[in-house]
């Protein structure tokens, strides 16, 4: 009993437990993505236009991004406290605007609908927050698979949802609003004391590769059985019991993962691995504060040291060091302490936000994800321009191919600094490249071009999330991984801001003024779809609702890419001194 206790204790304290809790808790947490498929209930109940719905989005997307709040609180609170904040601004948010859209509670102008959106959908940050933060840590070794796996089940949440949604299989749209509102909410309460640091860098075994891949193997399967579930119930008309079949065997996938955990707490015992450099993989030594540098060490310094092995090179400059430090006790040299960090080390955000690396995959991320969240967020109005009756179709694709461009962007990511000591960007500009024929593809509106531009932008946007973030702790350090993380964020709003609200909303409504006065551009299932429907709201129909918008997003993803690759040049060698080899020295 005694040996049974002890080994429950291990499965808690156990990284893989806290990872896989955490994996539960971003299948929840990615509420924002279910925007395109409550946004018609709320448009039509509340009598909002295009441009009023672009608002609420902007909205959503800045409480889905702005968590300088939560940054604070989750350095200040426990972890559990945290996760409870983020519960309880999501059921406040979501669960008022439910009231409002059921006519349970007064109607509310449109600025404070917004805020609601907004507390709501913050309360998601906590959620990513604690997982990304607490997981980096605990696989310091690993960020790339990590972070891509966490982003990937918060991208997928969307089509967990809504399969969920499908098995209440309530005739009212709006149910789907109040499960937005209570449902992460408890999961995150259930889990509050399970996702947290647990010293991880102390639990590295050997073991930890196949547990990758079969995690990896788990998601894989994931993806495509919801795929098929989605495609069954889509062409054929299910019963409720097959429904609930289905929703079951989704369940039973997304415990899977708990293999790994319960089989290393209660099978054999592993030898640890060595914990050579574990805390910090950086290739360059961390220093205190206080510490001082030596003027005249980069004078000294040989031109290829930088391109050394770490270990080597971490050897000649200490021996530089100590010869130096002999010299300024003689006096025959000066020393003064450093300005700051160099790439590779740990910043805070104001050290960063000087730094041009820091703002090239900002900048980046803006137009890559931002464009890729303008197509989310209006996926309702896409298909139904398009003359399809039912969005959720797409908003379930996009989920599931987004889940997989996060999954293999943190894979292909680490293949290229691991493999290939190449920059990681390099992976994120390929990347962007698949976005631009995705949005070229849906502004074109060809039959089943919806389904292959969701796939690509899906997988694109998907990608973002994995690679950015790995980047970001590679160049700018795990300390204050939490404030960096949420300041990249930034980039969803900022991009939407800009690309939904000012662009693709002013086209939409232009389009659709236009076709109310005679104007219209419509293919055959445009015409079919108006004429079987009698409302009196201003729709546009056709492709031309967002041709010209999906051209703009395309050009500013071949923009992206350019500033990528830029980056890419710039930090060639602070990643052949992480990851790099002596032999490597040549291609650089």
């Amino acid at each position: 009993m005694g040996e049974f206790k002890e080994k429950l204790v291990t499965l808690y304290k156990s990284r893989w437990f806290v990872f896989v809790g955490a994996m539960w808790l971003q299948s929840w947490a990615g509420i924002g993505y279910l925007f395109g498929s409550i946004s018609p209930v709320i448009k039509s109940s509340l009598g909002y236009n295009q441009k009023q719905l672009a608002m609420l989005g902007v909205a959503k997307d800045l409480g889905d991004c702005v968590g300088f709040v939560t940054g604070i609180l989750c350095e200040v609170l426990p972890i559990w406290g945290a996760l409870l904040v983020g519960a309880s601004l999501n059921f406040v948010g979501y669960g008022w605007v439910w009231l409002i859209v059921t006519g349970q509670a007064p109607s509310l102008p449109l600025w404070a609908v917004c805020i609601l959106i907004f507390i709501g959908t913050n309360g998601e940050t906590y959620f990513n927050t604690v997982s990304l933060v607490s997981c980096v840590q605990n696989f310091p070794k690993s960020r790339g698979p990590v972070v891509g796996i966490l982003k990937g089940f918060a991208g997928l949440s969307g089509a967990i949802l809504t399969q969920i949604y499908v098995l209440v299989h309530s005739p009212d749209h709006a149910s789907l609003i109040f499960m937005v509102a209570v449902g992460p909410s408890m999961v995150a309460i259930c889990l509050m004391f399970i996702v947290r640091p647990v010293g991880g860098h102390k639990q590295v075994r050997p073991s930890d590769g196949k547990s990758f891949t079969f995690v990896y193997s788990v998601c894989l399967l994931l993806a495509v059985y919801m795929m098929g579930v989605m495609i069954v119930q889509d062409v054929v008309d299910v019963s409720e019991t097959v429904i609930t079949i289905l929703t079951s065997i989704l369940f039973l996938i997304l415990v899977t993962p708990i293999v790994v955990p319960l089989s290393l707490a209660f099978g054999p015992d592993e030898k640890p691995l060595e914990e050579e450099a574990l805390l910090e993989p950086q290739g360059h030594s961390q220093l205190d504060s206080d510490e001082v540098i030596l003027s005249e060490l980069e004078d000294e310094k040989p031109k290829d040291m930088d391109l050394l092995p770490a270990l080597e090179r971490q050897k000649r400059i200490a021996q530089l060091q100590s010869r130096l430090l002999q010299a300024a006790a003689e006096g025959a040299v000066r020393v003064k302490r450093r300005r700051g960090p160099h790439r590779g080390e740990d910043f805070t955000l104001m050290q960063a936000l000087i730094k041009a690396d820091f703002w090239l995959l900002f900048i980046s991320m803006v137009l890559g994800s931002g464009s890729g969240l303008t197509v989310i967020d209006n996926l309702g109005q896409m298909s139904q321009s398009l003359g399809y009756d039912n969005a959720h179709i797409f908003v379930s694709m996009i989920s599931i191919w987004n889940f997989l461009g996060r999954i293999g962007g943190g894979y292909i990511s680490e293949l290229v600094v691991k493999d290939h000591t190449y920059p990681r960007p390099a992976a994120l500009a390929a990347f962007q490249l698949v976005m631009t024929v995705g949005h070229l593809f849906i502004g074109m509106g060809w039959p089943g071009s919806m389904y292959v531009g969701t796939l690509l932008v899906g997988l694109g946007y998907g990608a973002h999330w994995a690679i950015v973030p790995a980047t970001a702790s590679e160049l700018f350090g795990l300390r204050n991984f939490g404030a960096l993380y949420n300041f990249l964020t930034l980039a969803n709003p900022v991009g939407t801001l800009v690309f939904s609200s000012l662009i693709a909303s002013r086209i939409y409504d232009r389009e659709a003024e236009k076709q109310a006065h005679g104007g219209q551009h419509l293919n055959l299932g445009s015409i079919v779809a108006r004429a079987l429907n009698n409302s009196s709201e201003l729709s546009c129909e056709g492709y031309i609702c967002f041709f010209m918008t999906s051209c703009i997003m395309a050009g500013l993803c071949v923009l992206a890419t350019g500033l990528s690759m830029f980056l890419v040049y710039r930090t060639r060698i602070v990643y052949a001194s992480l990851y790099g080899k002596s032999s490597m020295r040549n291609l650089l």
